[in-house]
């Protein structure tokens, strides 16, 4: 039996990422999906729980690091197209941190 809520979930919109201390962010799909890991963790055609119900628990990932991560996914799709795009403002003390998550995330 096919519970009918699951093409809902994989037709939505919008994600929720939830950081290591459990902050959540709901987030358009279509920004996700700039990352190549969420892209495939959320793709309806893997076996990833995720993909059903669109969450994404990113245990090494606190909320401070995701926020960054969110305000990215939406920079890269807002200026995806552009020529001459803004630079992108990256905390000295975060660098690190974020090369790390960017290099897991695959953006």
């Amino acid at each position: 039996m096919v519970d009918v809520e699951e093409p809902e979930l994989a037709d939505s919109p919008y994600v929720t990422l939830i950081s290591s201390d459990g902050l959540q962010y709901v987030v358009k799909r279509e920004a996700a999906l700039v990352s190549g890991t969420l892209r495939g963790m959320l793709n309806v055609d893997s076996s990833f729980q995720e993909a059903e119900t669109n969450r994404i628990k990113l245990h090494e990932i606190d909320s401070v690091l995701l926020e960054k991560v969110v305000e990215y996914l939406y920079y890269n799709l807002k200026y995806k197209n552009e020529v001459d795009t803004p630079e992108f403002e990256i905390p000295t003390e975060m660098s690190l941190e974020l090369l790390v998550a960017a290099d897991f995330l695959d953006v």
